[in-house]
This record gives structure tokens, C-alpha cells and sequence, in this order.
């Protein structure tokens, strides 16, 4: 009887043992793939080189991306994950499971931000879009641009690093400087320029700096591609004739961006900048110019062409003479032309009535 009763409280007891070992297992399970929320709350978190991985679980509990730090460092066991997850920052969401989490840290599928710089923005223009998307300060970024230490670094004779930050898209890792971001772009347009256009600059007659701000110029005139070599052929012609290049991107560069029509206002601004108020071209780049621009300036159309003017769907109409161009300001922007006539000259494609004004937008 005893016997008995014995071997009966012995199976009772391995069951019990059984049954909860199996909501052990099943609860386990649970914490492996259910995530522990909808994947509204987002939170970037970092394994440190040589850090425990008790730490990062005990982070990932803290900030609710998980319910169990402990049941986190379990799973990592069981894996044998702890000796392969990868340093690095993380973005992660309490709608992963975290099974997902803990492959993501062994992958090294590590967080950075990508971020594109648009052809022919300027240092000013990229500051403004860094701050938007919450990556650098406008005015760090900027005096990043005009550290005397880094442009001798970069070997940049200029006063900022404006038209070397080559147009991509980048990866930026958090804690990245503003520094270490320039220094990044600056390296791909090294690499680009002395890839294509190096090897070709002694033939254009022009230093790496004049190449890359009569670019730069382009670069802002264009609208539509396939005009580039014409619009370089037009600043090239006039800059051998000893015309002033009147650039109306020129006499606004520094204070706000080129989107259209400058007003007598603009042209009469003094800057060292402003082709309309200096001879040749300005002191250095007003934008960063993409390859395409460079290549134009190297390679630009043989035409007789001295003036431009804009068209409504933003090409434009080019011309041999004053009196031809001054029929196509007539024709295109005539609405313009009327509304306000400097006496100085032409701006914004009002009429021109001086042999050295081009009228161009």
C-alpha cells in the first residue's frame, strides 16, 4: 500500500514537474516571439565594445522594447549569441520580438542615417536640411565649413568648403561631427574629380578652384540637363571677351537661395560674390556642382552665344547679339520687362539695353 502511494506521489510530482516545466517552456516561447508593444515606442540604444550583455538587456527593459531583461539574457545563451552580437547603435521598436532584436545585434545590422546632398546646394542650403532632419545644427555646421584648421587639412585655399562637398547620398552614424561629415563628403569629390576631371585641367587653362565655381554657376542656371555645355559656352565667351558674367545666383549667394528672378535690389548689393557689381568670376563656388556641371565647363559648347534668357517651361532661349536677345526678352518675359526697367541694366530678364548685360533670368 505504501509502495503504492509512494509510486503515485512520485508520478504526481514528475507531473507537476512536467506541467511546469511546460509553461516555463511555453512563456519562454512567448517572450521570444511576441513582441512587447505595437512598435510606436522607438528607442536607439548601444552595445558597447568589451560592455556585458546584461547591460544592453537591462537598457532594453528599462526603455519597455522589451518585458524581461533577464529572459533576454537566457535567449542570448541558449543561441551561445553573447560572444557574437556586434558594437554598435540600434534602432529598435517594442514591436519586435525579441528574437528579432537579438539577430539584428549578431547581423551588426547597425543604425545610421542617410542623408542626400541635392546637386548644386550650397554650404548654406545644406546646413538648413542637416537641421531639419535633426542631424547637426545649421550654425555648427557652418562653422565646420569655415574652420580654418580643417580647410588647411583638406587643403582647400578658399573660405569655406563650399562647391567640395560632392552631391550623394551618405551614411551618417550617430556621434558623427559635423567635421567628420565634411571630411567624408569632401573625400568623395576628391575621389570623383581625380577619376574623371584631374588628368584634363591643365588642358582647360583654369585652376581646380576656377573650374569648380564657373561649375558651380552652371550648376545653379541649369534647369534643364542637356543646357549645361550651352550655358558654359555663354559664361566662357563673355569671360574671354572681358564681359561681366551677371549671374543672378551669384547676387544672392549668401543670402537666401536662387529660385527664380533677382530684383534691382540684388544686383545692386554689394558682395564679393555678385558678377554684377565684380569682373570674372567670383571668389570661389556658390554651390556644390554635380559632375555633369564640371564636365560642361571642360567641355562646352563652340557656340557664338553671349546672352540666355529664360523660358516659362525653364529652359532657355540663347543668343548671338544684344539686339537678338533683347526680341527674346521681349518675347518670353515681356510681362517682366514691363513691370520694372532698371537703368542700370538688365536683371531678371528685363529688357537690356547695354552691350554688357546679359538679361539672362
Amino acid at each position: 500500500m505504501k509502495a503504492s502511494w509512494r509510486k503515485k506521489r512520485y508520478r504526481l510530482a514528475i507531473f507537476a514537474l512536467a506541467t511546469v516545466l511546460l509553461i516555463l517552456v511555453c512563456s519562454f516561447g512567448m517572450f521570444v516571439f511576441r513582441p512587447a508593444g505595437t512598435g510606436k515606442r522607438v528607442a536607439l540604444v548601444e552595445l558597447a565594445a568589451g560592455a556585458p550583455f546584461r547591460r544592453i538587456a537591462v537598457e532594453l527593459e528599462e526603455k519597455r522594447i522589451i518585458t524581461n531583461g533577464k529572459l533576454f539574457v537566457i535567449l542570448a545563451r541558449l543561441r551561445g549569441a553573447t560572444g557574437k552580437v556586434q558594437a554598435g547603435p540600434y534602432q529598435v521598436n517594442d514591436g519586435m520580438p525579441p528574437q528579432e532584436i537579438l539577430d539584428r545585434m549578431v547581423h551588426g545590422d547597425v543604425y545610421v542615417q542617410r542623408f542626400a546632398v541635392p546637386e548644386g546646394y550650397s554650404i548654406y542650403q545644406i546646413a538648413e536640411l542637416l537641421e531639419s532632419r535633426r542631424l547637426f545644427l545649421k550654425d555648427e555646421f557652418l562653422r565646420a565649413c569655415a574652420d580654418r584648421q580643417l580647410l588647411k587639412e583638406l587643403g582647400i585655399s578658399g573660405r569655406s568648403v563650399e562647391g567640395f562637398l560632392y552631391p550623394s547620398t551618405y551614411t551618417i552614424p550617430p556621434r558623427t561631427t559635423p567635421e567628420q561629415f565634411i571630411l567624408q563628403m569632401v573625400e568623395q569629390f576628391d575621389k570623383v574629380f581625380d577619376q574623371k576631371f584631374a588628368g584634363r585641367l591643365e588642358a582647360a587653362g583654369m585652376s581646380k578652384g576656377e573650374l569648380v565655381t564657373l561649375a558651380s554657376m552652371i550648376e545653379k542656371e541649369a534647369v534643364i540637363p542637356a543646357e549645361r555645355p550651352l550655358i558654359a559656352s555663354v559664361f566662357l565667351n563673355r569671360l574671354r571677351s572681358r564681359m561681366p558674367l551677371q549671374s543672378d545666383p551669384t547676387a544672392v549667394y549668401g543670402v537666401r537661395a536662387f529660385a527664380g528672378p533677382v530684383s534691382r535690389r540684388d544686383i545692386l548689393r554689394a558682395s564679393p560674390y555678385n558678377t554684377y557689381q565684380i569682373k570674372g568670376l567670383p571668389p570661389g563656388p556658390i554651390g556644390n556642382p554635380g559632375s555633369d556641371s564640371i564636365e560642361a565647363v571642360l567641355t562646352p559648347a563652340r557656340t557664338g552665344y553671349y546672352y540666355f534668357v529664360a523660358k516659362k517651361d525653364g529652359s532657355h532661349h540663347f543668343s548671338a547679339t544684344l539686339a537678338e536677345h533683347n526680341r527674346a526678352v521681349d518675347r518670353y518675359l515681356k510681362s517682366a520687362a514691363t513691370a520694372s526697367s532698371p537703368s542700370t541694366g538688365s536683371v531678371a530678364g528685363y529688357r537690356n539695353d547695354r552691350p554688357n548685360l546679359t538679361g539672362r533670368r
